[in-house]
């Protein structure tokens, strides 16, 4: 019986106790009253720490049962415990998370192992483990304030798809990373609301559905962007499923997604690919983040 704690960072932050890769218990959530995709981005990484470490230490004096493992989802690039960038939480930027982490926990009598990895690579991991595919190639794309990528088994690399070129447009700077023409740049939750100021995202998507010429062609653009992503990958790594979840996941149209693609993808031996939307579920970014930790343990 192997036991683990998964954290996962997006716009809050979720931590939960898995026991042989099930969720069990209750998970904790902060912050617990809001859905401000902003909530996090002004805390400093110093008190993000202390946060993680008390919501760990909290699941790890919930049982008895010793823990194994600790695995803990960030957004950004994550290397050997380190997060060596991340736009939408800048206060991680250059943190060695892993050995911080595991020092504040020392303190607070926890030895247990901590594995970092990507948030995105978490979600692929976890939809890979519900499904009993942990052996399969497994894509995910979160669409939320940011944009991920994430690919099971997990594979040495930078993985950042939200930044995926998808714009020659000099005007596409809407990116939070500051590069022109990402992806993240036309998807990505405060991406939209810089390009429209005075409309919120949801009211963009609601005014496309009632006929609105502005907001119907950037909805069109909006799908237009992640079909050519989703078609650059197809190209590099061959067809297969890829699931979309996250915050604004709903947002997605799928028979416009699939037009777009298949304009894209002409070679007959790349059009097998299917789609589909998930709810966001933070149990299975949890349990990815639990088994990354656990993989990670067994290597």
């Amino acid at each position: 019986m192997t036991t683990a704690i998964g954290v996962v960072i997006t716009e809050h932050i979720v931590a939960g106790r898995l026991q042989d890769q099930r969720l069990t218990g209750k998970l904790l959530r902060h912050p617990s009253d809001t859905d401000e995709p902003d909530a996090l981005t002004a805390m400093p990484g110093s008190e993000l720490v202390e946060l993680l470490a008390t919501q760990i230490e909290t699941l790890a004096q919930s049982e008895a049962v010793p823990v194994d493992a600790i695995g803990v989802a960030v957004p950004g690039i994550v290397r050997q415990g380190v997060v060596e960038d991340s736009p939408n939480l800048t206060q991680i930027k250059g943190m060695h998370l892993a050995e911080e982490l595991t020092r504040v926990l020392a303190a607070r009598g926890i030895a247990a192992p901590v594995h970092i990895a990507n948030d995105a690579d978490a979600i692929a991991a976890g939809v890979a483990a519900t499904r009993g595919q942990l052996n399969k190639l497994t894509r995910v794309w979160t669409i939320g304030n940011g944009i991920g990528y994430g690919r099971w088994p997990y594979v040495e690399g930078v993985w950042e798809g939200g930044h995926t070129v998808v714009s020659l447009d000099p005007k596409e700077r809407f990116c939070g990373c500051g590069g022109q023409g990402h992806l993240e740049g036309i998807m990505g939750y405060r991406a939209m609301r810089l390009r429209f100021l005075d409309l919120e995202p949801e009211e963009v998507f609601a005014q496309a559905k009632l006929g609105d010429q502005r907001c119907r062609e950037f909805v069109d653009l909006w799908h237009r962007a992640l079909a050519a992503a989703t078609a650059s990958f197809i190209h590099l790594a061959g067809p297969g499923r890829f699931y979309f979840t996250g915050h604004n996941a709903h947002f997605i149209e799928l028979p416009m997604l699939r037009a777009h693609i298949e304009s894209m993808v002409k070679m007959s031996s790349l059009q097998s690919f299917s789609l589909e939307v998930l709810p966001p579920d933070d149990g299975t970014a949890l349990l990815g983040a639990g088994v990354s930790a656990i993989r990670a343990l067994a290597s």
